[in-house]
C-alpha cells in the first residue's frame, strides 16, 4: 500500500476510504452469499465467486487515480464473502464434536492468506524491480499473480468438491433427501427466520469486534510499523505479516477449545469460552496500543493476534447450532458483522487528527465493552439436551454419519 500511496498520491483519508469501501461491500455480499448457499449449495456459489473475483484483482493494475483504485478495491472486497461459504461448507461436512475445530481451521488457513500476502506481495514486487520494471508498473504487474491463482482455485473448487457428505444439493433434492428451495425453505424465508433471532445479532456484534478488528489490523499494520518505527517497507511488511501468519494455528485453537468446552459444558460451555477469548483480546489490544519499543510491540501484537483469532474460531464454534435450517443465512449475517466492525473501526484510522496509536486504544476499549453481547447468546434446555445427545453420538461414530443435518 505504501508504494501505491506514492504512485497515486493518496492521502491518509483516501487510503482510509478505500479500506472502508473494500470492507463495506462485503457486508452486502455476505448477506446474499449466505442465502445463496442455502439455495444453490456451496460448490456452485464458491466457484462462481472466485471466478468473477479474479477479474478485478488482475484489473486493479489499470487504476490511474483515486477513483479508479477505489472502484477496483470495492469489487475486490466482494471476494471476502467467500468466508461465509467456507464456514457453511465445513459446518455441514463435520460432526458436532469437531465442527468448531473444522470451522476454525478452514477459516484460519483462509485468513492465513492475509498474512502470506503481506510477505509475498512485496517479494513479487521486488522481483519485478530486479527485472528492470519501475515501481509504477511493478505493483500493477504484481497484482496479476494473485488474480491468476484465484481463477484456477475457482476451477479446482468446481471440479474437486461436493456440497454435502452424501452428494450435491441438486442430487439430494432429486432424491427427496433435501427440501426444495421454495416456500418455507426458500431463500427469503430462511433469511427472515435468521434475522428475527436476537442471538444472531449478538454474534453479529461479537464477530465485528474480533474479525472486524483483524481486518483493520491487516490493513494498517504495515503502514503503522513503517511510519512509527522508521522501518523499511520490506521489514514492516514482514512484521505485519506475522499477525496474519498466526492463523496457522491460533484460530484452530479457538475452535478446539470451543469443542473441548462443549464436551464439559455443552452449548453454554462454547459461549463461556467465547466470552473469555474476547476479554483477553481487548486487554491485549489496549496493551499493544501503548507499546513504543519495537520488540515489545511485536511481542504484544502476537499475543493480541492469538486471542483475536481464537475469538473468531470460538464464534463459529457457536454459529452452527443457532439455526440449522437457516444455517447459510445465520452464517451470512454473522459474517457480515465482521465487515461492519471493520468499517466502523476504519473510521478511527482515516482521521488526520487521530493517531493510529490512539485509534488502537479506543478500539481495544470498544472490544472490552461490546464483549458483553455474548451474554445474549442462550440456548433452551431442550436444545442443550438435543445437542448433547448429538455430540455423544458423533463421538461414538467415526463413519461421518454425525455430520450436521440440513433437513
Amino acid at each position: 500500500m505504501a508504494v501505491v500511496r506514492e504512485d497515486l498520491a493518496l492521502t491518509q483519508t483516501q487510503i482510509g476510504n478505500t479500506i472502508i469501501a473494500s470492507v463495506a461491500i462485503t457486508v452486502i455480499v455476505r448477506l446474499v452469499i449466505g442465502v445463496l448457499c442455502d439455495r444453490l449449495g456451496p460448490r456452485k456459489t464458491y466457484s462462481g465467486l472466485l471466478l468473477l473475483g479474479s477479474i478485478p484483482v488482475m484489473g486493479i493494475g489499470l487504476a490511474d487515480s483515486f477513483e479508479t483504485f477505489l472502484m477496483a478495491r470495492l469489487a475486490i472486497g466482494a471476494i471476502g464473502a467467500s468466508f461465509v461459504i467456507t464456514q457453511y461448507h465445513t459446518s455441514i461436512m463435520f460432526a458436532p464434536n469437531v465442527v468448531g475445530t473444522a470451522n476454525a481451521t478452514s477459516a484460519g488457513w483462509g485468513n492465513l492468506g492475509g498474512g502470506t500476502t503481506q510477505i509475498v506481495m512485496p517479494l513479487i514486487f521486488a522481483g519485478m524491480l530486479m527485472l528492470g520494471v519501475n515501481e509504477a508498473l511493478g505493483w500493477r504487474l504484481a497484482m496479476v499473480v494473485p488474480g491468476v491463482v484465484l481463477f484456477f482455485t475457482g476451477i479446482a473448487y468446481w471440479l474437486f468438491t461436493q456440497d454435502a457428505p452424501d452428494g450435491n444439493f441438486d442430487e439430494l433434492r432429486a432424491r427427496g433427501e433435501l427440501p426444495p428451495a421454495s416456500g418455507e425453505h426458500g431463500a427469503l424465508q430462511s433469511f427472515i427466520v435468521a434475522a428475527k433471532d436476537i442471538r444472531v445479532w449478538a454474534l453479529f456484534v461479537v464477530y465485528g469486534i474480533c474479525f472486524g478488528v483483524e481486518l483493520t489490523i491487516n490493513n494498517i499494520a504495515a503502514i503503522y510499523f513503517f511510519d512509527n518505527f522508521e522501518l523499511t517497507l520490506a521489514t514492516a511488511g514482514m512484521i505485519a505479516g506475522l499477525f496474519g501468519l498466526m492463523n496457522i494455528f491460533a484460530r484452530t485453537l479457538g475452535g478446539m477449545f470451543s469443542d473441548l468446552f462443549a464436551k464439559q459444558g455443552g452449548l453454554k460451555g462454547r459461549v463461556r469460552w467465547l466470552l473469555v477469548a474476547l476479554i483477553c483480546e481487548g486487554i491485549a489490544l489496549v496493551a499493544f496500543s501503548q507499546m513504543h519499543v519495537l520488540s515489545l510491540a511485536i511481542g504484544i501484537m502476537l499475543v493480541f493476534s492469538l486471542f483475536v483469532q481464537m475469538a473468531e474460531g470460538a464464534t463459529y464454534g457457536v454459529v452452527p447450532f443457532i439455526n440449522k435450517k437457516a444455517l447459510g443465512a445465520v452464517a451470512g449475517i454473522v459474517g457480515a458483522g465482521g465487515n461492519v466492525g471493520a468499517v466502523s473501526a476504519a473510521f478511527l484510522f482515516r482521521s488526520e487528527s487521530l493517531t493510529y496509536q490512539q485509534g488502537l486504544l479506543y478500539l481495544g476499549l470498544a472490544v472490552l465493552a461490546l464483549a458483553s453481547c455474548v451474554l445474549l447468546v442462550r440456548f433452551s434446555d431442550a436444545q442443550e439436551a438435543e445437542e448433547a445427545m448429538a455430540y455423544r453420538e458423533a463421538v461414538g461414530d467415526d463413519t461421518g454419519a454425525g455430520a450436521l443435518s440440513l433437513r
